[in-house]
């Protein structure tokens, strides 16, 4: 099944007293890059899941998001700071004291200054966390994978189609190039005879000159190799493997093969049918820009 780099999944699921999320997102990249950010105390996740997904997904800029939240918080610690908190009321004193202000500090007054608390929770077994968002991960990591291939599917198809729109016009080429030649041995025959007058025409000097013409205009092996492309391209879509590498490559052989037709046409007709084999073939490259 073929795949578009481009994807995204999203599952949220409350296991063994923990709300958990995973996010998934990726865009074109050359090969494998992840990223992931975690919740605050979290971050033993990060390589996990970059573990998790490296084998399941081969190229794409990956960035995921992971939210872990104990929903049983009973085993939290809410420590007083008390040095830092008698610095607070100390000071609040001097003020009242120094400006003639009212002395009503309360304990809702100290409690403003959140830094004089920590809280402390028992250690987190990475393991029993990282089993919760796995599950999480697989069911975000299942839609995902089904956008790609969804996507994937669509662009296998349009690609397939300007391959057959290519293989026409190669077909229109072959079809036309023959009679460029003979088209070529009557001009040059009209034109000799126009200088000759009555003098016959050396029928050996003319096909001679038809043969160079017809070597230098000849196709026939860039349409073979040209074809010869299309047919591994349609075998790398139908692999079921990712190709996406494999396949830039060859639209490059491809673009090789269209050039070197269009240098050698001599024939309007031909060239301009080598420009929208061009145009295609670009089309063709834009798309498999985004295929895994």
């Amino acid at each position: 099944m073929i795949r578009s780099m481009t994807g995204y999944g999203r599952s949220e699921k409350i296991i063994d007293g923990r709300a958990v999320s995973v996010e998934l997102k990726s865009v074109n990249h050359r090969y494998f890059e992840f990223s992931c950010r975690t919740t605050r105390g979290y971050s033993f996740l990060d390589e996990k899941m970059k573990s998790y997904l490296q084998g399941k997904i081969a190229r794409g800029k990956v960035d995921a998001y992971v939210t872990v939240e104990a929903l049983e918080t009973a085993q939290a610690q809410v420590l007083v700071n008390h040095p830092l908190a008698a610095g607070y009321v100390g000071a609040l004193r001097e003020l009242a004291e120094r400006y003639s202000l009212q002395d009503d500090i309360s304990v809702s007054t100290v409690a403003r200054y959140g830094d004089i608390f920590s809280v402390h929770k028992a250690p987190e077994d990475e393991e029993a966390v990282w089993d919760c968002v796995r599950q999480a991960a697989d069911e975000a990591l299942e839609k995902f994978l089904q956008m790609r291939e969804t996507e994937g599917a669509r662009m296998k198809e349009d690609v397939l189609e300007r391959a057959h729109t290519i293989l026409k016009l190669v077909d229109a080429i072959e079809e036309r190039s023959p009679q460029t030649v003979a088209e070529y041995q009557e001009r040059l025959r009209q034109k000799i005879q126009e200088l000759l007058g009555d003098t016959p025409v050396d029928e050996q000097r003319l096909l001679t000159e038809v043969a160079v013409f017809a070597d230098k205009v000849a196709v026939a092996e860039e349409t073979v190799r040209l074809r010869s492309h299309f047919d591994q391209l349609r075998q790398m879509l139908d692999s079921g493997e990712p190709v996406g590498r494999k396949l830039d490559f060859l639209v490059q052989e491809m673009n090789r093969e269209a050039n070197t037709i269009g240098s050698k046409a001599t024939d309007s007709q031909i060239a301009y049918m080598v420009v929208d084999i061009k145009a295609e073939i670009e089309k063709i490259r834009e798309q498999i820009q985004n295929i895994e």
